[in-house]
């Protein structure tokens, strides 16, 4: 059975962070990150979960993350990383908002933020541009197959990003696009 939670995916780099602290500050809304989750859970920063253990590690603890939100969560906004979006019970956990802009957009978002060098550094699969884009490209229609709601978020202003999204989950809204 879906939950009544606000699942925010999309690219890494795309605002997920950025777009839930909006979102919480203007409904007054619980929220939760799951890579904060993991780093919580391991005791350390994602980029060293990677070096020491390697993706498929990372992906077992975003499924033991997705299970734990699928059984303890509900009424909230959970931003997630970038390939959190593959867990199987993630239709489950809520209403899938894919934040959408071109992977250019999102790489001048990071570069124009005053840490960008530790915005790139954090993101240990952003360490090669040409594979990041061939990743990319790759998942940019798996998450629009899989969002309830999409919301292009490149032209828009965080407001209109919010408010969209609120409108949007109230009702059906399967491929809708602002």
């Amino acid at each position: 059975m879906k939950k009544n939670n606000i699942i925010l995916i999309g690219f890494m780099g795309v605002g997920k962070g950025t777009i839930a602290r909006a979102v919480v500050k203007s409904q007054g809304v619980f929220a939760v990150d799951t890579d904060d989750l993991i780093e919580s859970m391991q005791n350390q920063k994602i980029k060293k979960i990677f070096e020491k253990e390697g993706e498929p590690y990372f992906r077992e603890l975003e499924q033991k993350c997705a299970n734990w939100i699928e059984a303890n969560v509900d009424n909230t906004l959970i931003s997630t990383g970038g390939g959190f979006f593959m867990r199987p019970n993630i239709k489950n956990l809520g209403h899938i908002v894919y934040l959408k802009s071109s992977f250019e957009g999102i790489l001048k978002r990071i570069k124009k933020s005053p840490n960008a060098s530790s915005k790139l550094k954090k993101r240990p699969l952003l360490k090669d541009m040409k594979k990041a884009k061939e990743l990319y490209d790759k998942r940019v229609p798996q998450y629009e197959a899989i969002a309830d709601l999409v919301v292009d978020v490149e032209h828009k202003s965080l407001q209109e990003i919010v408010d969209f999204i609120i409108q949007g989950v109230g009702h059906d809204c399967k491929n809708d696009k602002i």
